[in-house]
């Protein structure tokens, strides 16, 4: 863990130290490099199936692969987000790469942590940077408001689950994760039981988000700036996904009779959202409820318990954050040229960009599934799992992939295709770092074709 954690750490010297023209270079530069050698030594794990470096940090194979996508993202979202900081005073822009590896650090202490009052204090830090992000380098005057609904949506959901986790170190003594699996299983039948295995999960399913509780998250994805957007899709979401798949392993009793309204709102989540994507005019805002509708599915994975659906949720998880982060990463690109998120007035961009429309084609074809890519792999693993548990969810799932190809072949044909309008044929070409950036996005997806064991986690 040392090895993971601290080229994050001494970050935040060189940032603050180095001259303004070194500024952005370093930071993009070291952490990439390091992301093979970190993957390398996290999977030497004991017979335990954990990999130790003391009694609080481990990783094991759910936690190791979200750990190379966070420190994978860092570099790429300061290089999304030079455009946009460049023009202001340098003090500025160290604050805002400073945020970013603050948040970086508190994600690595998260997926790292072995206790799980150390996961849920970082799963609450990743407010702060976030929320300062959002609210100071937001691009409109909502921010302000898409901040309150992200704060305060999360921590409504989160104190429950404080609640919760003291309550069970009462009954068991011990909140490690080493050691809970071998403790004696709970006794739950009461109410009060009841109350409590809906708060150990109700935190993560507000992060992930299931449909109901999501309304924080399209207003957090449109008024961020690209970081932002980038961090909060492919991230931030996954913490309350790898929460569940934590704590569903002390909750079996009751999850058998309690999981069914949560795994029907998420089935039925996934079709809504979707239906909503397709009368989406805004591009951010289309990209951000296809986030919802994916989750539902990872919702609907893990809520089953078994582990061919916990499987399917981290391939789906680990896709989803490189394919969603590259779909922002297009949006802002447009954006930057012809300052506005409304589809109808960026259409025929093909025509002058041909090779960005290669990237959204590449994109959306990753989002909607394509074979043999690994959402694909991820949404059959889960589909399978719940026509397994019951055949009648496969009209739901099947209604929700089609209308999943539906919005992200709307999404391609009205930005892309079409005849080019006057007004944006003058638009400044693409640089070599904005393809760069989706180069880094959408290899690994291709590349995890080859080797999908490195994201299976410990289910096979």
């Amino acid at each position: 863990m040392l090895n993971v954690s601290m080229p994050t750490i001494m970050l935040f010297p060189t940032i603050w130290l180095s001259s303004p023209k070194w500024l952005w270079p370093p930071n993009n530069c070291l952490q990439p490099p390091n992301c093979p050698n970190q993957y390398i030594t996290t999977m030497r794990t004991s017979e335990t199936g954990w990999s130790t470096s003391n009694l609080y940090m481990a990783t094991d194979p759910l936690s190791t692969p979200l750990l190379v996508l966070t420190c994978w993202l860092l570099p790429l979202m300061i290089l999304a987000s030079q455009n946009h900081i460049n023009p202001e005073p340098i003090n500025r822009q160290r604050l805002y790469i400073t945020l970013l590896v603050s948040l970086q650090a508190f994600l690595i202490m998260a997926f790292g942590a072995t206790e799980i009052i150390m996961f849920y204090i970082m799963f609450e830090a990743t407010l702060i940077p976030t929320l300062i992000i959002i609210t100071r380098w937001g691009n409109q005057a909502e921010r302000l408001n898409a901040g309150t609904y992200f704060l305060f949506y999360t921590l409504a959901g989160s104190l429950p689950l404080l609640v919760a986790l003291l309550l069970l170190q009462h009954s068991t003594g011990t909140l490690s994760m080493l050691t809970l699996q071998y403790s004696q299983p709970l006794t739950l039948h009461s109410w009060g039981h009841m109350f409590w295995w809906a708060g150990c999960l109700i935190a993560f399913l507000v992060k992930m988000p299931l449909y109901g509780v999501h309304l924080w998250l399209p207003k957090a994805h449109v008024e961020a700036p690209v970081a932002g957007s980038m961090i909060l899709a492919a991230v931030l979401l996954k913490l309350g996904g790898y929460g569940m798949m934590r704590m569903m392993v002390m909750l079996d009793p009751l999850s058998k009779e309690l999981a069914y309204p949560f795994i029907i709102l998420a089935l039925w989540g996934i079709i809504m959202t979707g239906s909503i994507c397709l009368r989406q005019t805004d591009l951010k805002s289309l990209i951000a409820y296809s986030s919802v509708s994916h989750m539902g599915l990872v919702a609907g994975g893990i809520l089953i318990q078994t582990s061919w659906g916990f499987t399917g949720a981290i391939i789906l998880m680990i896709a989803h954050g490189l394919v969603s982060s590259a779909l922002f990463c297009l949006a802002n690109t447009a954006y930057e040229r012809t300052h506005s998120r409304t589809m109808i007035l960026a259409r025929g961009l093909q025509m002058i960009f041909p090779l960005t429309a290669a990237w959204w084609f590449i994109a959306n074809l990753a989002n909607l599934a394509l074979p043999p890519l690994p959402n694909l792999m991820g949404e059959l693993t889960i589909i399978s799992t719940l026509f397994n548990w019951s055949p009648w969810t496969i009209l739901l799932t099947g209604v929700g992939t089609l209308i999943t190809a539906g919005y992200s072949l709307y999404l391609f044909l009205m930005s892309q295709r079409g005849p080019t309008p006057p007004h944006i044929t003058g638009l400044p070409p693409f640089h070599t770092r904005e393809h760069l950036l989706l180069t880094l996005h959408l290899i690994p997806v291709i590349l995890l074709v080859v080797k999908p064991e490195l994201m299976w986690g410990w289910c096979f």
